[in-house]
């Protein structure tokens, strides 16, 4: 009989380590990156017109890297202005990483960071309880729509922090990834909590759409080697396949069935081709710009 299905969310220390493993055999910081340098600076001209300081909040900011280069694209673009960035990550070991990356970047005195260890609905109740009215002028989500309650409330609340030349960048995967397909398939058995969701770029276009909002859309080409996960028993093989599932012990508690099903899936072309003896998935990623409410 199969155990109950636990999250991977569950456990910061064995999510951290198969997020680990799957950034080194994934393309998805570069393909971040490439978005970063060739695209963003261009979405940041407008941000912050006629002011002399410039508000950011970094959702889901992980251990840094990602939020340091677009706040440099940002200094690039307005190098006079000084910033305050509220930096909102639930794990600890992020933060401890993040803030260990800024000490050893003294040029960055331009930036005063307020670190809020904590999950995005926290620093929303916080941020209501406390009645603020700052406003933001660049907000970025990339990767944390999956562990909100309420995809669509989060939507909508930051981007009711925006000043009236504020952005909202949000990167998930894209609805025509492999992890789409994989969630359209199994998304009654692996979303298996209220912070586990089977989110894409194409659900929060669909919602957007039937709002009326306007946005900018992108879609990164990205990649992730999971050739290691049809071995049974190898150790990362199931560590990615944890990950890819968003399950603790996938292979152990889930049913037979599941297990193969899943497999199976994975390595069908509508989610990965194989090249040279690998098995390459689709981690495409889709890019949402938003503006303020109208």
């Amino acid at each position: 009989m199969a155990l109950p299905l636990k999250t991977l969310c569950d456990d910061d220390n064995y999510y951290q380590e198969a997020f680990r493993l799957f950034l080194q055999r994934s393309s998805e910081h570069k393909c971040m990156q490439d978005f970063i340098h060739n695209i963003l600076p261009d979405m940041l001209t407008s941000v912050g017109d006629g002011t002399s300081h410039l508000n950011v909040i970094g959702v889901g900011s992980g251990a840094g890297e990602i939020d340091l280069e677009m706040l440099s694209e940002l200094h690039l673009k307005h190098p006079g202005l000084t910033v305050d960035t509220e930096v909102v990550e639930p794990s600890g070991q992020e933060i401890h990483k993040y803030k260990a990356l800024v000490s050893q970047k003294p040029s960055l005195d331009y930036i005063k960071f307020t670190w809020n260890n904590m999950t995005a609905s926290e620093f929303e109740e916080q941020w209501k309880a406390n009645k603020k009215t700052k406003k933001a002028d660049f907000i970025h989500m990339i990767q944390m729509l999956y562990y909100v309650k309420d995809p669509a409330a989060t939507v909508s609340f930051f981007q009711s922090l925006l000043n009236k030349n504020g952005k909202l960048l949000i990167i998930l995967v894209s609805g025509e990834s492999g992890w789409g397909k994989l969630w359209q398939t199994f998304s009654t058995q692996l979303c298996c909590s209220e912070i586990s969701q089977c989110v894409t770029t194409g659900d929060i276009k669909s919602l957007l759409d039937s709002r009326g909002v306007s946005y900018q859309c992108y879609e990164l080409p990205s990649q992730l080697d999971i050739t290691e996960c049809f071995t049974e028993g190898d150790e990362k093989g199931e560590l990615l396949l944890d990950f890819l599932t968003e399950i603790h012990n996938f292979s152990k508690t889930a049913s037979p069935e599941l297990r193969a099903d899943v497999l199976k899936l994975l390595r069908h072309p509508d989610c990965s081709v194989e090249s040279d003896g690998r098995v390459i998935f689709n981690n495409n990623l889709g890019v949402l710009i938003l503006g303020p409410h109208k």
